[in-house]
C-alpha cells in the first residue's frame, strides 16, 4: 500500500494526520531523498505497524540505501512516540525554509502553535529563531519541550534536548552545516 492510498484511508478523525501526509508528497521545495527520507523516519517514530509498511514500500524506490538506514536510524535514536492519547494528538510535517531559504510565507502559525501537537520541522537550523519567536508570539510556551537531531545515523549524530526558546537561542549564536530535523511538542518531555 503507499503512502498516499494509506492516507485516503484514514478515518476522519485522523483528518490531520492525512492532510500532513498529503501536504509533505506534494511539497516541491523538497528533494525526494528529504522528502521521502522525512516520510520514513516519521513513520518508524509512530511505530504503527501498517504505516511503517507504507512508508517502507513508498519510499524504498525513491531513497538510497543510506538515507533509508538514516531515516529508520533517526526514528530510532529520537526513541519516542509522535503521538498519545491525551498528549499529543496529532503530528504535522513542515519545512523550515522555502526556496530562498526564508520562513515560508504561507504557514499556519495556530497550527504550529498547538501545545498539543507534534511538530517536526525539517531543515530548520538557520530559520528557528525567528519560527520560535512566531510560535511564541501565537501563542506557544517558550518552555515547550524540543529535540534537535544532527546528522542522525552518523558516527557525529547529535541530539540536543533543549526548550523551544532555549534552543532558538543557541541556533540564533550559530549554526553547524550538519542537517538536522527539530521535534517540538508535549511527548519531547519524555527524552
Amino acid at each position: 500500500m503507499s503512502l498516499k492510498e494509506f492516507a485516503g484511508q484514514l478515518p476522519d478523525f485522523a483528518k490531520d494526520i492525512r492532510l500532513n501526509v498529503g501536504s509533505l508528497l506534494n511539497e516541491p521545495v523538497l528533494n525526494d531523498q528529504r522528502k521521502y527520507g522525512l516520510l520514513l523516519a516519521c513513520a518508524h517514530g509512530t511505530g504503527h505497524k501498517p504505516l511503517v509498511e507504507a512508508a517502507e514500500a513508498e519510499c524504498a524506490p525513491k531513497l538510497s540505501p543510506e538515507a533509508a538506514n538514516a531515516a529508520r536510524a533517526a526514528a530510532a535514536a529520537a526513541g519516542i512516540p509522535l503521538t498519545r492519547r491525551n498528549e499529543a494528538r496529532r503530528v504535522q510535517f513542515v519545512t523550515g525554509h522555502d526556496v530562498t531559504g526564508a520562513l515560508p510565507a504561507d504557514r499556519n502559525m495556530a497550527a504550529l502553535a498547538d501545545a498539543s501537537a507534534t511538530t517536526v520541522v525539517f531543515m530548520p537550523k538557520r530559520t528557528f529563531p525567528a519560527l520560535a519567536d512566531a510560535l511564541i508570539a501565537h501563542g506557544l510556551s517558550p518552555e515547550t519541550p524540543a529535540l534537535m537531531a544532527e546528522h542522525v545515523g552518523c558516527p557525529d549524530q547529535r541530539l540536543t534536548r533543549a526548550s523551544v526558546g532555549e534552543l532558538a537561542a543557541r541556533l540564533a549564536e550559530g549554526v553547524s552545516d550538519k542537517a538536522a530535523l527539530i521535534l517540538y511538542g508535549p511527548l519531547m518531555e519524555d527524552m
